[in-house]
């Protein structure tokens, strides 16, 4: 085990040095001051009016505050996932402010303190309080008014002061200054967000744009850091469910007596299909949840694993709709030179994160705290309000850390499942999920059915391009009006959102690419402008929603991922069919300069060869080697990428082994590389193993992935590929956000360097072994 010099000096000068942290590390116990770590990252658990009348996102003082010792306290509904918004965000108010980072502090997702940002998903947390509103707005606001304070104060013209370390001194004369914190000494600023306030300008940044350590990186490594499930409040109780033994299947019957014999059992909960049990502690509750008897109908069954794709297609009802057409697509093909066509199959992921999700919540006279690791803090405290028939300013959630999710892992659900048990025993109940009830009735990501169309001309160039997509869905994202949207929600009787039966309408307004559902080769024209980002005109993208068994939900880069992989795999076979450079051939049909410039960036960075695909010598025995690049404009506007990734095919097994990738990124202004970067590592690897080995399975009644026997993903062992990060900083325009684009590009990117190594197509994620070597003997005939 190897640690930087920035960690080691972070936890030495946290009073933990490396021999202490070495000594205990065998038994995981040790003990050390944190202080400076932990302070910054203050907890909010306290009492505190939950009424949402102070919170007016309006007003300076819901987003900044300044004690009288100067320390700058901010506020943001955007939440710390792993993705190291805590620190950028941090960053971001003492650049704007001019005081040290270690003089701010940030209360995060507190529906008691913080403005409703929305939920913290889809990449756009850095957009959101980055770009001119919110946290940088309260920032520059902030900023001018010390700076009128400190000229009433000192008798200076604004424009002849300067603020350094949050003293504001005169530029004549510096022995005239006042800081901070006795211009406020702990009061209100009592003034509205003002929209003409000036941000600083990325010239004079000194913490903008540099690789600031993580703050809460030392707590995290060293156990001192709270996560959720290590959580306690007096008097706390804990919860265990019991799900329906089949997918579909409702309640007949519980037995109450099966259990009369569990010490600690405080009460069988049981609301239409949900039953839980409450009991003294954790075992005493798993042993309760284990011994209940509970009898269910068999359930309406589920299609057939075998040819779940096939029945995608014809499924009704279905909710259609297209992104673009421009109703010459079919003429254009049949005078096309050449059409190539393809089919493309996603399957279902999840995120099975490390740890289960876990929520602790207090219903006690009418009003309701939740410790929840959710994502969209206000959005589950409407959920919970509806849940609980209970009036929303009465509900209080504080967002606290829990295992990794990107999109819905079960925090949201597990809140559910500890509110309604809460509400029975009228004390807080803490509820851990087990693996089985975490991975078996999670929001999936949606699988898909991808078919597309391409016409090319004489000259090799593409003319027209035809998209039509299939996907199931059932629940999303809970709280509103919805907390039927995860399982909790729909068993206690609450509908979820499904699909109902649309026929498709042409776009009517402007060209919108959230999905990714429109390749970037097409010009993206509605209403006579294009928006898109190729030069492609003839153009069809028509999506089919279908109603899904299963809850799905968003996962790291939501549908995105699963378009990008169809459409970058497709181009390369329009290239490999020309015989054209996959690189030259991408650049040839992008009229974005931006995305243009990540394809051209990564190949630089690369050393990539000129050459049509597959290398001369695919095919030949033994490991064989190939490269192959995917690009993307996450969204349509929020961030590009490009990715080169360099493989090796084992062709006596099939065994993919990912060796490099090369990864041009530009999201804008850099805030903070090493976070950039970091953001990249991460998110290639997870689409590593979402390319290679993950994939949800089932039978007739339930979910067979449950553990991590049954859902492969990437093994201890795995080599971890060289990850190189090419970053584009542009500062002087929006910024974009960072979480989703490298996830987006990687199964695309791998599946064509498989293809250039050995010249065999998998259209089908993942990319088993198995899966590969069928592929490869049917390329040689001897399938």
């Amino acid at each position: 085990m190897t640690m930087t010099s920035d960690a080691l000096e972070a936890l030495t000068s946290a009073g933990f040095s490396r021999r202490h942290f070495l000594k205990g590390a065998g038994a995981l116990v040790v003990s050390f001051s944190a202080a400076p770590f932990l302070d910054a990252m203050p907890s909010t658990q306290g009492p505190v009016d939950a009424s949402p009348q102070q919170i007016d996102p309006t007003r300076l003082d819901s987003w900044i505050a300044v004690a009288a010792d100067g320390t700058v306290t901010a506020y943001t509904g955007k939440c710390e996932l792993g993705q190291g918004i805590y620190t950028a965000q941090m960053q971001l108010i003492a650049e704007e402010l001019s005081v040290p980072l270690s003089r701010v502090q940030l209360i995060q997702c507190d529906t008691s303190v913080s403005p409703d940002q929305g939920g913290t998903s889809g990449s756009r947390s850095t957009p959101t309080n980055f770009n001119e509103r919110n946290l940088a707005l309260a920032g520059a606001t902030a900023r001018e008014a010390l700076l009128r304070l400190a000229s009433k104060r000192l008798g200076v013209a604004v424009d002849q002061l300067a603020v350094a370390a949050g003293v504001v001194s005169a530029t004549a004369d510096s022995s005239r200054r006042v800081s901070y914190g006795e211009l406020v000494a702990g009061r209100k600023f009592d003034i509205p967000l003002s929209s003409s306030a000036t941000r600083k300008p990325p010239s004079e940044w000194k913490i903008l744009g540099r690789s600031v350590p993580r703050v809460d990186m030392p707590a995290m490594v060293t156990g001192r850091l709270e996560f959720v499930h290590n959580v306690r409040v007096p008097g706390m109780l804990h919860g265990r469910v019991v799900r329906p033994a089949a997918v579909g299947a409702t309640l007949v019957s519980v037995d109450e007596s099966s259990v009369g014999d569990v010490p600690g059992l405080v009460k069988v909960v049981v609301k239409k299909n949900f039953v839980g049990v409450v009991a003294e502690s954790e075992w005493q509750a798993i042993q309760a949840a284990n011994k209940l008897k509970t009898a269910w109908t068999r359930g309406s069954g589920l299609p057939s694993q075998r040819d779940f794709h096939k029945r995608l297609r014809g499924q009704t009802p279905s909710q259609d709709a297209f992104v673009v057409s421009s109703k010459d697509v079919d003429e254009t093909l049949a005078h096309a030179t050449t059409v190539l066509k393809a089919t493309y199959l996603y399957p279902y992921q999840m995120h099975g994160s490390i740890g289960t999700s876990c929520a602790v919540v207090d219903v006690r006279a009418g009003k309701v705290t939740i410790w929840s690791a959710t994502q969209s803090v206000y959005a589950l405290r409407s959920g919970t309000a509806r849940l609980l028939d209970l009036a929303v300013e009465n509900v209080r959630v504080i967002f606290t850390r829990g295992a990794g999710c990107y999109g819905l892992n079960g925090a949201d659900t597990v809140s559910y499942d500890a509110a309604l048990l809460s509400q029975a025993v009228e004390k807080p109940v803490r509820v851990l999920l087990s693996r089985t009830d975490e991975m078996a009735w999670e929001n999936f990501g949606s699988a898909y059915v991808i078919d597309q169309r391409v016409g090319v001309d004489a000259e090799g160039a593409i003319v027209a391009w035809d998209y039509e997509s299939w996907f199931p869905r059932h629940g999303g994202r809970p709280g509103h009006d919805r907390p039927g949207n995860v399982v909790t929600g729909a068993l206690a009787g609450f509908e979820p959102s499904t699909v109902t039966a649309r026929r498709a309408t042409d776009p009517s307004d402007s060209f919108r690419n959230g999905s990714n559902a429109a390749p970037s080769y097409v010009a993206g024209c509605v209403g006579g402008t294009c928006g898109g980002t190729g030069r492609v005109k003839s153009e069809r993208v028509l999506t089919h929603a279908v109603r899904s068994p299963f809850f799905t939900g968003p996962l790291r880069s939501p549908s995105r991922l699963q378009n990008t992989f169809a459409h970058e795999c497709f181009m390369d076979e329009v290239a490999a069919r020309v015989k054209a450079d996959p690189v030259a051939y991408r650049l040839r049909h992008l009229h974005d300069a931006r995305l243009s410039e990540v394809v051209s960036a990564a190949a630089k960075a690369a050393r990539w060869e000129a050459r049509s695909s597959p290398r001369p010598d695919a095919g030949r025995a033994g490991v064989a080697r190939g490269r192959g690049i995917a690009c993307v404009l996450y969204e349509g506007d929020n961030g590009y990428c490009a990715m080169i990734a360099e493989v090796e095919v084992d062709q006596a097994t099939g065994r993919v082994a990912t060796k490099r990738l090369v990864v041009a990124h530009d999201c804008g202004p850099v805030s903070n590389p090493d976070g950039v970067r970091n953001q990249i590592e991460g998110g290639a690897l997870q689409g590593l193993s979402r390319a290679l080995s993950e994939e949800v399975t089932w039978d007739d009644r339930k979910v067979t992935s449950i553990d991590w026997r049954t859902y492969r993903s990437l093994p201890l062992g795995f080599e971890v590929p060289i990850v190189e990060s090419v970053l584009i900083n542009r500062p002087d325009v929006e910024a974009f956000g960072a979480g989703e684009t490298s996830i987006t590009v990687v199964a695309a990117a791998v599946g064509n360097a498989i293809f250039d190594a050995t010249g065999a197509r998998i259209r089908e994620v993942p990319f088993t072994p198995e899966r590969v070597k069928k592929a490869l003997d049917a390329r040689t005939g001897t399938a």
